[in-house]
């Protein structure tokens, strides 16, 4: 067993290296310039759709609104606290930058996978309508390239599991345990009994308890790092700067160092942005691909806000906090950064917003990730396997409260970055269909 771990943590370090990172970066950048920047020009508008998407036309399980929000609750999570806080610790304040800048070209991304999303979903034996990148893969590039949607399925079913699920409870059990000293086991057995109500319901049950724990918890968070930020505004525009030197020209850098610590500042911003807001994984189209909707481009302009708001906002947020705090470089990594920073900020009740932020938005992402595995599944072995997945799914939740899971986070790593090779495959080769459909919308404007 410690030798399979150990050849994890190589494959780990390899299917997340350079190669990944460049090829999830470079497809934003190509997108958005092959869309000729239309994700930044819309910004606007697309908070206007989303408003208007609370109630949806067209075919779809759910509304459009519902649908980000769906997506959301998957990408909203321990990323957006403790991922944030370990990209700065292991790569030093100008890793902030290289999140923004993912997100930026990310956004054009998720808009892709939105467009293919929606142009090449199906009904199934159910009759609802399901997508993602396996359908637009084996609709979209044609059935010859099955086994490449086939792949991603089986890479999202098997991380979904890992990513979606144990690592999730088990981060809801370590803060309360260490925040409210609730024992392991009644956080186990509280969270199964809570997924149990929702994902039993499927992706309507699903998308109604999203729609209404997503931005309430949102709201909470930014309120809470809003005002830490207020109280330091002296300190805002240090942050901003050290960002920004940090990102190319490190200053505690000597010599030959420089170009290691700018490659690590680098490396932790694009992994943990794309880790946190999922931009070329393929995980949120499966949510998109559900909306009550026939227009492409109205979700994929949706579909981009979840970038934004996950990282441009909220991840930003966490960072700031964390910089003007002063702990940044105090040796502490992870969730245990983020409370010390809040706590430095908002005295007796900071630690008490980062344990609740935590357990409410890893809850919600249990919530988002059983739909993308279920359909992970589905599409391998058909509709008989919804059911199962399902129970199997809840009975993951206590395992992984109560369970040491290093082993499991190191496999559904690998699986997480395995998926996004054949959805960014897919994106490059179907890349003309989202500029034409674009264009056309456009023009039709």
């Amino acid at each position: 067993m410690a030798a399979f771990e150990t050849w994890m943590e190589r494959l780990s370090g390899v299917v997340w290296g350079p190669v990944t990172l460049v090829l999830l970066l470079g497809t934003g950048i190509y997108l958005t310039v092959g869309l000729r920047f239309l994700t930044w020009r819309r910004l606007g508008s697309s908070f206007f759709l989303l408003w208007q998407g609370r109630t949806g036309r067209g075919q779809g399980e759910i509304t459009p609104f519902q649908a980000l929000m769906t997506a959301l609750s998957a990408t909203i999570g321990t990323g957006n606290i403790a991922g944030v806080a370990t990209a700065i610790a292991l790569g030093g304040p100008g890793a902030v930058l290289w999140m923004w800048l993912t997100a930026l070209f990310g956004m054009a991304t998720k808009y892709a996978e939105a467009v293919l999303a929606i142009r090449y979903r199906e009904r199934d034996e159910l009759g609802q309508q399901v997508g993602g990148p396996m359908y637009y893969i084996k609709n979209g590039l044609g059935r010859r390239w099955r086994w490449l949607g086939a792949l991603f399925a089986l890479f999202g079913t098997v991380a979904a599991f890992g990513i979606g699920n144990m690592v999730q409870a088990n981060s809801v059990a370590d803060a309360l345990a260490s925040v409210w000293q609730v024992p392991h086991g009644w956080s186990g057995a509280v969270l199964t009994l809570l997924t149990a109500a929702v994902v039993l319901g499927g992706i309507r049950r699903i998308a109604e308890v999203a729609s209404a724990l997503v931005p309430l918890m949102a709201i909470s968070y930014l309120l809470a790092a809003g005002t830490i930020l207020y109280l330091h505004r002296q300190e805002l525009g240090d942050a901003v700067r050290l960002i920004v030197t940090s990102a190319f020209a490190p200053g505690a850098a000597a010599g030959g160092m420089t170009g290691g610590i700018v490659w690590n500042a680098i490396r932790f911003g694009v992994a943990r942005g794309v880790f946190s807001n999922e931009a070329g994984l393929g995980s949120a189209p499966i949510a998109h691909a559900a909306a009550r909707t026939d227009d492409p481009v109205r979700q994929g302009l949706v579909a981009m806000l979840g970038t934004f708001i996950d990282t441009l906002v909220i991840c930003s947020l966490t960072a700031l906090v964390i910089l003007v705090s002063g702990l940044w470089d105090d040796g502490a990594n992870g969730a245990s950064l983020s409370t010390a920073a809040f706590e430095t900020g908002l005295p007796g009740y900071g630690a008490y917003v980062v344990s609740l932020g935590l357990t409410v938005f890893a809850f919600t992402t249990i919530l988002g990730w059983s739909y993308y595995g279920e359909r992970c599944a589905e599409f391998l072995f058909g509709v008989r396997v919804i059911w199962p997945y399902r129970l199997l799914w809840i009975g993951a939740v206590p395992l992984g409260a109560l369970g040491k899971l290093e082993l499991v986070w190191l496999v559904a790593d690998v699986m997480n970055a395995m998926m996004a090779l054949p959805n960014l495959i897919a994106l490059l080769f179907l890349s003309p269909v989202v500029f034409r459909l674009s264009r056309a919308a456009e023009s039709a404007r």
